[in-house]
C-alpha cells in the first residue's frame, strides 16, 4: 500500500513538473504570427514623439506617463465654433489614422484632438496593454479636463470602434464635462466569423504568457483585410487583460444621461451589421440622438462626405442651437 501512494505521489509531482514546464516554454517561447509587423518600443515612441512637428499636444497623467494628442484648428481661427471634438481611436489604430476626420471637422468650425492611447501610437507606455479599467478611464477623463485647460468648456467626444466603448466609459465617468456623443462603427456584437477564434494551443500560450507575464503583448490581433499594416505606430498584439477592461454588460449609457448623441455606420461595414449598431442607438438614453447610416462607408474606410454628415449634425446640435438662442436674446432685449 506504501509504494502505490509513493509512485502515485511521484506521478502527481511529474505531472505537475510536466504541466509548469509547458507553461513556462508556451509563455516565453516565441509564437508565430499571421501579422508581419514590425512595431515601435515604448522608447521608439518616446523619440518619434520628440521629433513630432505637426500641430500636436503632450500632458502628463496623474501617474507620470506621456500622453500625445493630436490636433487640428480651424483656418482661418476666427471660424472656431468654440466645441472641440475628441477622437478616441479604435483597436490597433493610433490619432495619426484619423487625420482626414480631424482635418474635415476642423473646416467645420471645431477644433479636433485626437488622443493615443497609452501604449498606442506616439504615446508612453508599454505598447497593446494597459494595467487596469481604472487606469484607461482615468487617462481619457485627464485627456478632457486637458482640452478643457487649453479653454474649450464643451467637449464632444467621438468614438470610434472601440473607440465606442471609450467614450461610453468616459461619459459615464464624467458626465458633467461632456457636451456631446459621437459613436461610429460599433456594436456589442461583431459579424459572424469575423475572426477566427484561437485554436487550444494559442490559447493555451495566451492563458500562459498572461499568468507569467501579465504586462507583454500575448493576444494578436487579426482578421482579413486589416489596415495599418505598413504603419510601425499601429498595434496589432495586445495583453489579454487590455480586452478584459471591457465588460459589455457596462456599454449602457445611464438613464440620466440627456445629451446629444449620434450613432452611425457605414452601410458596407465589414466588422458591425447596421442592425446591431441601430441596437446600440436604440437603448441610448433621451430625446437628442440620431442614427445615421453612412454612404459606402466602410469600417475604417470612411468618405469625406460622411464625416461632412457628422460636422452638419454637430452644426444642428451645437452651433444652430446656440445661435437660435443668441437671437431669442436679442429678441427679449429689444423689446
Amino acid at each position: 500500500m506504501k509504494k502505490i501512494i509513493k509512485w502515485c505521489l511521484l506521478g502527481l509531482v511529474g505531472l505537475v513538473a510536466v504541466i509548469v514546464v509547458a507553461e513556462l516554454i508556451l509563455a516565453f517561447a516565441p509564437a508565430p504570427s499571421k501579422v508581419d509587423h514590425p512595431g515601435v518600443t515604448p522608447e521608439q515612441a518616446a523619440v518619434l514623439r520628440s521629433e513630432f512637428e505637426g500641430p500636436h499636444r503632450t500632458f502628463e497623467s496623474s501617474d507620470g506617463e506621456a500622453l500625445f494628442l493630436r490636433e487640428w484648428r480651424p483656418e482661418p481661427a476666427d471660424v472656431d465654433k468654440g466645441t472641440a471634438v475628441l477622437i478616441l481611436h479604435g483597436v490597433t489604430a493610433h490619432s495619426g489614422a484619423y487625420a482626414p476626420a480631424g482635418a474635415i471637422i476642423a473646416a467645420g468650425g471645431y477644433t479636433t484632438f485626437g488622443l493615443d492611447y497609452r501604449g498606442h501610437g506616439l504615446s508612453g507606455g508599454s505598447r497593446g496593454d494597459y494595467p487596469s479599467q481604472e487606469r484607461w478611464v482615468k487617462d481619457m477623463t485627464e485627456a478632457v479636463e486637458f482640452v478643457q485647460s487649453l479653454g474649450f468648456e464643451s467637449v464632444v467626444l467621438l468614438g470610434h470602434s472601440l473607440g465606442v466603448a471609450s467614450a461610453i466609459y468616459t461619459a459615464k465617468a464624467i458626465p458633467k464635462e461632456i457636451s456631446g456623443l459621437i459613436l461610429l462603427s460599433g456594436a456589442k456584437e461583431a459579424k459572424e466569423g469575423v475572426r477566427t477564434p484561437p485554436g487550444y494551443i494559442e490559447m493555451a500560450r495566451i492563458m500562459a504568457k498572461s499568468l507569467l507575464r501579465p504586462s507583454l503583448p500575448a493576444v494578436e490581433y487579426f482578421r482579413e483585410g486589416m489596415t495599418g499594416l505598413d504603419d510601425p505606430l499601429f498595434n496589432f498584439k495586445y495583453t489579454l487583460r487590455f480586452f478584459r477592461m471591457i465588460d459589455m454588460d457596462e456599454l449602457v449609457l445611464p438613464e440620466y444621461l440627456n445629451l446629444p448623441v449620434l450613432v452611425a455606420v457605414g452601410d458596407r461595414d465589414e466588422l458591425f451589421a447596421v442592425d446591431k449598431v441601430k441596437e446600440l442607438y436604440d437603448v441610448v438614453p433621451g430625446d437628442q440622438k440620431e442614427f445615421l447610416v453612412f454612404k459606402d462607408a466602410y469600417h475604417a474606410r470612411i468618405p469625406p462626405e460622411s464625416w461632412g454628415e457628422v460636422v452638419g449634425w454637430m452644426d444642428n446640435q451645437f452651433f444652430m442651437s446656440m445661435s437660435k438662442g443668441e437671437a431669442l436674446l436679442e429678441n427679449a432685449l429689444a423689446w
